[in-house]
């Protein structure tokens, strides 16, 4: 696969939708991927990219953002509440408020600093144990706090559980955000964005397809 690859493929997906190709997002996760790697779909014109961790994310970007202009880095990883300060002045979006704590952070971070980022918060659809987010259930009453907190919230943002079908999990999310007004949906990876799309995706978040296998070694 390759990034030109992607691109016609989500081209498609859009296509048979009935939806605009400039309506959804492709963030390249570019998380553990090697320098070279980065800079090669870098130097293709893409400019949206995806990191998991606060520190990797500074350490690679930030001598990037100097040689590229226009590079948007979103946040799609878990967040500690003692780095948010940091994620907040670096990242561009951060796609995994899931927690109130959080969000209280957040907020009055937003107010020292006097910026915060887009927020996507993290809706834990197959209501996992072992995952982060908020359970379906109690989605609604998180979104009005964040609210009321004057936060950006700009959409949701779902990982599905590995053995069900990711639709099921993108048509609930999708619902959730409908009926609280929320546009941004942050759902599908490299195995399943196509079905994404069809639900409707804004933004989809895909790494090994664009740049090979991650080597974790």
């Amino acid at each position: 696969m390759s990034l030109q690859d992607i691109e016609t493929r989500v081209a498609k997906a859009c296509s048979e939708a009935g939806r605009d190709r400039g309506d959804v997002n492709l963030i390249a996760v570019s998380k553990v991927q090697p320098a070279e790697r980065v800079q090669a779909v870098l130097d293709e014109g893409h400019r949206l990219y995806g990191e998991n961790r606060v520190q990797e994310a500074q350490d690679r970007w930030t001598p990037f953002k100097d040689q590229y202009d226009g590079v948007s880095v979103h946040l799609i990883g878990p967040l500690q509440s003692n780095k948010a300060r940091v994620a907040m002045e670096f990242f561009d979006a951060i796609h995994s408020v899931d927690r109130p704590k959080l969000a209280n952070t957040i907020a009055r971070l937003a107010d020292e600093i006097g910026r915060c980022p887009d927020l996507f918060l993290q809706v834990n659809t197959g209501e996992e144990d072992q995952k982060a987010g908020v359970m379906p259930s109690e989605a609604d009453g998180f979104i009005a706090e964040c609210r009321a907190l004057d936060l950006p919230v700009k959409g949701l943002m779902c990982i599905p559980p590995v053995d069900e079908t990711p639709s099921l999990h993108f048509a609930l999310l999708a619902k959730i955000a409908a009926r609280n007004g929320l546009t941004g949906l942050s759902m599908g990876m490299s195995s399943d964005f196509e079905q994404a799309i069809a639900l409707g995706a804004t933004h989809i978040r895909v790494g090994s397809a664009i740049f090979g296998e991650r080597d974790y070694g």
